[in-house]
């Protein structure tokens, strides 16, 4: 620490896309790519000397993991979600956290009208039966979605896409959300949670993962939920009751449903996956991966990498989590590029004293 100019290190894990590579080697920082997540132990021997840490969804950045983060500056969440995060700890800790809260709201949302019309249309059902050499043309049971009431449970970034597009469509939309949310376009607030169960033909989930949504999605609320009407969750795994779900969908009450996140999701590509969902012939299973395009992870990558590289050399908070934001003017006496300058290398001095 008493090195008079000090590298910036960036620990970069969950395949983050090569555009925030490239932007934070642009500046000459020392990036180091991890193609899969880390659990917290693993996380505990890797972060000593890194300064910017960069995750997805699957890993998450303990109160242990920020004791032995003696370099961090910032964590960087290259998605919307930040649950993962201890965010109380990394304020004790003088670390900001930064997210990306708006990069691929279109891909989920797109994914979201897929998955409702792959289902209306009963899709997934005939492309087994063609690939199985079965001919099954006939409409029984295939409808348009044109017409059909879509219920939005949680208005924010995705919902309000999700809202305009399908609207555009033809459909009506509901929906609920327990903070004030303006209604766009056409779109109809219910008062409760039941009057938008009770009244749509699809039901959404798009609600971040804080403790209090934990398992607020269950046995009751599919019971609420109109015979023959279709689920889906692209928000988080922790949300919903998965055998409750299945029960709901095994007994018939419901049509279908579309998942994508689950309660405990693999490392890693390739590793094995297990759910109570897994072969029912009405559900789509997806991969997490509503956020997965391209064009998404490339935005993904060079925002939340544009924000560390303006924090390190302007002390720029705009968008942050947390700390409170700051948009202060260039920082006087800055370091040698791809190096932390003099303000930096005392506050990492003042947490290393303190940590003895």
């Amino acid at each position: 620490m008493m090195i008079d100019q000090i590298k910036v290190r960036v620990l970069l894990l969950e395949s983050v896309h090569s555009d925030a590579v490239s932007r934070l080697e642009a500046e000459g920082y020392h990036v180091e790519s991890v193609s899969g997540a880390l659990d917290e132990a693993d996380l505990i021997k890797r972060i000593p000397g890194v300064h910017l840490l960069g995750i997805r969804s699957r890993t998450r950045v303990t109160a242990k993991v920020l004791e032995a983060a003696d370099s961090l500056v910032a964590v960087g969440a290259f998605c919307i979600g930040t649950d993962q995060i201890d965010l109380r700890a990394t304020s004790r800790a003088g670390v900001t956290v930064f997210n990306a809260p708006f990069c691929n709201t279109r891909s989920v949302a797109e994914l979201a009208i897929a998955e409702i019309i792959m289902m209306t249309r009963r899709l997934a059902e005939k492309n087994a039966l063609m690939h199985a050499g079965v001919w099954d043309k006939c409409a029984e049971g295939a409808h348009e979605i044109r017409g059909r009431r879509l219920g939005i449970v949680g208005y924010g970034n995705i919902g309000t896409q999700l809202s305009v597009i399908a609207e555009n469509l033809g459909m009506h939309v509901s929906y609920y959300d327990t903070a004030d949310k303006l209604a766009l376009s056409n779109a109809r607030r219910c008062a409760t949670l039941e009057e938008l169960l009770e009244t749509s033909d699809f039901v959404t989930l798009h609600v971040d993962g804080r403790a209090s949504n934990a398992a607020f999605f269950g046995a009751e609320q599919f019971k609420r939920m109109r015979p023959g009407s279709l689920f889906l969750n692209l928000s988080r795994g922790i949300c919903v009751d998965h055998l409750a779900l299945r029960d709901a969908l095994t007994s018939g009450h419901l049509a279908g449903a579309a998942v994508d996140v689950f309660p405990q999701e693999p490392n890693g590509r390739g590793d094995e996956f297990r759910s109570e969902l897994r072969g029912l012939p009405n559900v789509i299973l997806t991969p997490h991966i509503g956020g997965s395009t391209e064009e998404a992870q490339s935005t993904i990558g060079t925002f939340v990498a544009t924000k560390f590289v303006n924090l390190i050399n302007e002390g720029d908070t705009s968008l942050c989590v947390t700390p409170p934001e700051l948009a202060a003017a260039s920082l006087p006496n800055r370091g040698r590029p791809g190096t932390l300058g003099p303000q930096w290398r005392q506050i990492l001095r003042r947490r290393e004293h303190l940590t003895r």
